[in-house]
């Protein structure tokens, strides 16, 4: 069984990536498109956006370091990036900036705005530094963070394949309440993060 650990990390990445809230959007661009055109987009998007979140997580540290932040001080700023994108969740102003961000039809969708900002997007690279980044952290945990970004990215792509049958299957009305929900809880996982930063900043006992 994995530790509750990595759990939080799989269920914050998929929080804050939101696939299911990205399927109806996935449809949406790549409308008019043949199966197989749908099927290749989704995976050039995929594979990008695991390319972008591994480089954040392996050396997004140092480029901190490099800038003279401390990693406490960018927790707290995650934390409160999270929580400021749970209430766009909650109210549904993220499902609309993210649909102003529909591309044209004829234009290959997959590097803008799929794989950023839609899918590694400012939200999931501060998480992937705040993960990769957590004290005591050595080789095999952030192995095993990487790990688990690729298992929601490939939940991701699993939705992207199943998007049309789960459109319909949801709604709107559905696809709703599912955003809401995610978005309360990724709210109780930005405070933790706030928290832990306090902690580390000596802020907190």
């Amino acid at each position: 069984m994995p530790s509750a650990e990595y759990i939080t990390a799989f269920v914050t990445l998929f929080v804050v990536m939101d696939p299911i809230g990205l399927a109806p959007l996935f449809i949406a661009l790549t409308q008019g498109m043949s199966a197989r055109a749908r099927f290749q987009v989704g995976l050039r998007a995929v594979t990008i956006a695991a390319i972008l979140l591994t480089l954040f997580g392996l050396f997004g540290d140092k480029i901190l370091v490099g800038i003279g932040i401390s990693m406490p001080a960018f927790r707290i700023a995650g934390g409160v990036l999270l929580f400021l994108t749970a209430l766009d969740m909650l109210f549904e102003r993220r499902t609309q900036r993210r649909e102003g961000h529909q591309a044209e039809p004829e234009h290959d969708p997959s590097v803008f705005p799929l794989a950023t900002p839609l899918i590694a997007g400012p939200g999931a690279m501060a998480t992937m530094i705040l993960l990769a980044g957590a004290p005591g952290a050595d080789t095999t945990h952030i192995v095993l963070v990487h790990l688990v970004m690729l298992a929601v990215l490939c939940c991701t792509f699993a939705l992207f394949v199943l998007a049309s049958p789960l459109e319909r299957l949801l709604g709107r009305t559905g696809t709703m309440v599912v955003t809401r929900l995610l978005g309360m809880l990724l709210a109780a996982l930005a405070i933790q993060f706030i928290l832990d930063g306090l902690k580390g900043a000596g802020v907190m006992g």
